[in-house]
């Protein structure tokens, strides 16, 4: 089955962790079997292994935080650098599609078209496994945390080379907006940035927004909204996921909530300092999903957005994934749980496919 991943940081992987994602998920664990640091050797996700687990379509991210509290590798002193290393991740993608080894989605046709030859490939090779290639990766592109934004005027040019969603804020106090782990609003620039995307007609992901922001940012913004990478705080009670009222609210806007795998917002009171995710399967990450259908009282608003290597690797993710390959095992689980084939192809693609559709304007 043909899956969409709403969070990947696919360049930050590739150029700020320096990892080569044209080869397999095992040669980068070799290559980093000599590391220290969090994750090195402990990859899920590269090139090869999203073929093989037809993750046809991904959101691929741009992440450059500029808050003030620089944090190697992801959050710089200024707005500047946040703006080079940002458009250096953009860069990345175009170098990749012009080799026609992925293909960046930015209007509807382009999304059908894609997503019909997937179908196409897919169809061919259950019949004979092996005969053809995949397409190329599809990618839309995102950018968590709005900082290498220079200014709300700015996003036009961000528009004209690409970004289709932004997610305003990240950790920490970001200037647009405040993100997790704060009690912060939005800031005097977050508004005009919201209209920018209103008038431009980039959708707000509202992932990462700390309680404030996200309510006054609901109130401002009237375009399409999504949660790419959110769990739910009726499950694990953290402000890093959304209560129920939240999903709620973004369930009545017609928005999709994809479920996030990182292991400490799927396991209640987990702590990094025990580094065990040993009773966390894909099975909880089900529990997220099945939690929001519930809400809605149909599976139109479950999603995946996977955040896989988003910082972490094997040791903080579920205990019986190994790539993002075996993401193709959660239709069966959601089979087992009585779930029917269209609720299937809507959390494992469908979903994603119509938010799109439908602020792109088909």
């Amino acid at each position: 089955m043909i899956i969409i991943d709403a969070h990947l940081d696919l360049s930050w992987n590739a150029l700020q962790w320096n990892r080569n994602l044209l080869q397999s998920v095992y040669t980068i664990r070799a290559e980093e079997g000599g590391m220290t640091g969090k994750a090195r050797g402990m990859n899920t996700v590269a090139f090869p292994e999203m073929r093989q687990g037809r993750i046809g379509l991904s959101v691929a991210t741009l992440l450059a935080r500029s808050t003030g509290h620089p944090v190697p590798h992801v959050d710089f002193p200024t707005p500047f650098q946040s703006y080079g290393i940002a458009r250096g991740q953009l860069a990345y993608y175009r170098a990749l599609e012009s080799k026609g080894i992925v293909r960046i989605i930015e209007e509807t046709d382009s999304l059908q078209a894609h997503i019909a030859a997937w179908r196409q490939w897919e169809a061919t090779e259950d019949a004979a496994p092996g005969a053809a290639p995949p397409p190329p990766l599809g990618f839309v592109i995102s950018m968590e945390g709005a900082d290498p934004i220079l200014d709300p005027e700015q996003l036009e040019l961000w528009w004209k080379l690409g970004l289709r969603l932004l997610g305003p804020t990240h950790y920490g106090p970001g200037r647009y907006a405040g993100g997790t782990g704060t009690e912060l609003g939005l800031t005097e620039l977050g508004p005009p940035l919201l209209a920018e995307m209103q008038r431009l007609g980039v959708l707000l992901d509202v992932t990462h927004f700390s309680d404030q922001a996200f309510w006054q940012a609901l109130a401002l913004y009237e375009g399409p909204v999504l949660a790419s990478h959110n769990n739910c705080r009726a499950l694990v009670p953290h402000q890093r996921q959304f209560s129920d009222a939240q999903l709620q609210a973004i369930i009545q806007r017609d928005g999709v909530i994809g479920a996030a795998f990182d292991v400490w917002m799927l396991k209640r009171d987990w702590s990094g300092l025990d580094h065990s995710n040993h009773d966390v399967t894909l099975e909880t990450v089900v529990d997220h999903i099945d939690h929001v259908c519930q809400l809605a009282g149909n599976s139109h608003h479950a999603a995946i957005g996977s955040d896989l290597d988003g910082g972490f690797g094997r040791e903080q993710s579920p205990t019986d994934l190994n790539t993002i390959a075996d993401l193709q095992r959660i239709p069966d689980l959601l089979r087992a749980r009585g779930f029917s084939e269209t609720d299937v192809e809507n959390i494992m693609h469908g979903n994603w496919l119509r938010l799109l559709a439908t602020a792109w304007g088909d």
